[in-house]
């Protein structure tokens, strides 16, 4: 019955995302755009899929998981808003299941199971199709604790097994698992009881930890894997850029963020800007006082009240790999990092609720009915249901289209190089390029650096013909990024626009040397082949750009087939 309840509220609550498009951000290079997954599923792409480092990452699982929607769905983006739904509500489900089964409270694991499911923080990770990982890996994250505790009460060499299972289909989504040995030894304390955080024996501490060693050797092993992927992809900032002085103060900063957000969640946004050097002195000084005040709390606390600890040491925890030590991407913080860490703070509060209205402190009956016992936390779960419901609902309108989301972010955030540029790309393929140039410029004053901008910028030079310009603009943006597949294909074509035939080719032929399936730059290198009169050269790229995924326009095919067969 209880499961049924959340399933329902939950779905409720994030049903609007069923009506919204795909976003630009991401969802073109996941899916739209990628030819792997346009594909659907086939032996080529689960051969792909396995061996890919696209994104920055490596998930085979989550590649499988976006080739399986299109081949149900296809381009409407209906579908691929629905599976992500349906693993959030399992994920609520199975959170709700497993807590009541390590706590015997229904009430308050029904608590917890109300702020997962319904919480703004988390509409990141369920409206945006690109993170898909999230909730898939989530998914197999439940599982796996589920399969731990079978493990922890009837040890044996099957069971633990699933959990090793689990915990590597997980990793094949997404590598926030390498956390996972960490809150089981979290678990093992509270709720499972199986040692004393006040007083841990050496030696029991070290059976704990010798016990998940294969889990730890798989954490390891996609830690490795992860950052292969994201130093191939670019993607992984240089200590030039933020050195570690500044990592460190906007850990810290952001640490206290995601607090105060999910007390007070408004104002979100995505993405949120990295401030560089430029973190308020004031700002980390009350930052890093709230976590030593925290920390000081739960510790001195933790024999009394365990859960505080536990909770405290999660959120820290879970957060570590996405905390900007390592910085990957030009963000300070996002709130989809939170859609498993805020699972601590959640149990934190749910554990400390007094039983009943009465004065702090005073509890029920012990023989009375669990529901009982549980007045004021079930109260509570009852009216954070339609609160978060309407914030969820809210924010949820902000992600309905690629237009609405950088909107919001440049209404709720300063100096955002990265929303003024997808609203200005949006702007431009609308039809108003005109509006999108200066939000080109805003973002490039912002990020003088930003390459993705110049060529963003170029693109709606080139709408409105001013081609010279642009070209000045594609070479600005491949100078600050010369393995720019884009921008070498989209200065090609507006090379061709000038006239500058050889040129145009060469851009081309560049393109596809960086990205062999590049089916679009195949199809307009068998343009400018054709126009060069190298008929075997068009044919032979129409046929490159068909394995690409890309259909190259027909009367483009029909011009080649009308020059006869090949030789």
């Amino acid at each position: 019955m209880a499961s049924a309840a959340l399933a329902l509220v939950v779905g409720v609550a994030f049903w609007p995302v069923l009506g919204h498009d795909f976003v630009a951000v991401d969802d073109e290079r996941y899916v739209t755009t990628n030819p792997h997954v346009r594909q659907g599923l086939s032996l080529a792409g689960l051969g792909w899929a396995w061996t890919a480092f696209d994104a920055a990452n490596w998930h085979p699982l989550t590649w499988l998981s976006h080739q399986l929607d299109w081949q149900l769905f296809g381009a409407d983006p209906t579908g691929h808003h629905l599976t992500s739904l349906l693993l959030h509500v399992a994920n609520t489900i199975a959170l709700f299941l497993l807590l009541e089964r390590m706590t015997s409270s229904a009430v308050r694991s029904a608590l917890v199971a109300v702020l997962f499911g319904l919480h703004p923080q988390h509409v990141e990770s369920v409206a945006w199709v690109a993170e898909r990982k999230d909730v898939l890996a989530t998914f197999f994250w439940m599982l796996a604790i589920g399969a731990w505790i079978r493990w922890v009460r009837c040890p044996g060499a099957l069971r633990y097994s699933w959990v090793v299972l689990a915990m590597a289909a997980g990793l094949c989504a997404k590598p926030m698992l390498v956390t996972l040995p960490f809150t089981l030894l979290l678990l093992d304390c509270w709720p499972l009881r199986r040692f004393d955080l006040g007083s841990v024996p050496a030696g029991q501490l070290g059976r704990l930890l010798r016990e998940k060693i294969p889990l730890f050797v798989l954490a390891a092993a996609s830690c490795a894997v992860t950052l292969l992927a994201q130093r191939s992809g670019g993607a992984v900032a240089s200590l030039e850029l933020y050195p570690l002085a500044v990592r460190a103060a906007n850990a810290i900063v952001a640490y206290a963020t995601y607090l105060s957000r999910t007390v007070w969640p408004v104002g979100l946004a995505m993405p949120y800007p990295h401030p560089g050097a430029d973190v308020p002195l004031p700002k980390l000084v009350v930052s890093a006082a709230l976590l030593a005040g925290l920390s000081l709390l739960c510790f001195a606390t933790r024999r009394r009240h365990p859960h505080l600890a536990i909770g405290w040491m999660w959120f820290l925890g879970t957060l570590v790999p996405v905390i900007g030590l390592v910085q990957v991407g030009s963000q300070a913080l996002a709130d989809r990092y939170t859609y498993v860490p805020l699972l601590g703070l959640f149990l934190a509060l749910a554990w400390s609720i007094p039983a009943s209205g009465g004065p702090l402190g005073r509890r029920s009956r012990e023989d009375a009915p669990a529901v009982r016992r549980d007045t004021l936390p079930l109260a509570l779960t009852c009216a954070l249901v339609p609160l978060l419901s309407v914030l969820t609902w809210l924010q949820l309108e902000h992600w309905r289209d690629e237009s609405a989301l950088a909107r919001r972010a440049l209404a709720v955030t300063r100096d955002n190089a990265l929303a003024h540029d997808r609203l200005g790309l949006e702007l431009a393929r609308s039809g108003e390029p005109e509006q999108a140039i200066p939000h080109h410029l805003r973002a490039i004053e912002i990020r003088p650096r930003f390459a993705e901008a110049h060529h963003n910028l170029a693109g709606a030079l080139v709408a409105l013909g001013r081609v010279g310009e642009a070209l000045e603009r594609y070479r600005e943006a491949l100078r600050l990024e010369p393995d720019y597949p884009e921008a070498r294909l989209n200065w090609g074509v507006a090379l061709v626009r000038s006239g500058r035939m050889a040129e145009a080719i060469e851009q081309f032929d560049e393109a596809v040397r960086l990205r062999p399936a590049y089916g679009k730059a195949h199809a307009n290198l068998a343009a400018a082949h054709l126009a060069a009169g190298h008929v075997e050269r068009a044919r032979q790229e129409i046929e490159l750009a068909r394995r690409g995924g890309f259909e190259p326009p027909d009367a483009l095919v029909r011009a080649v087939e009308r020059l006869g067969p090949p030789d």
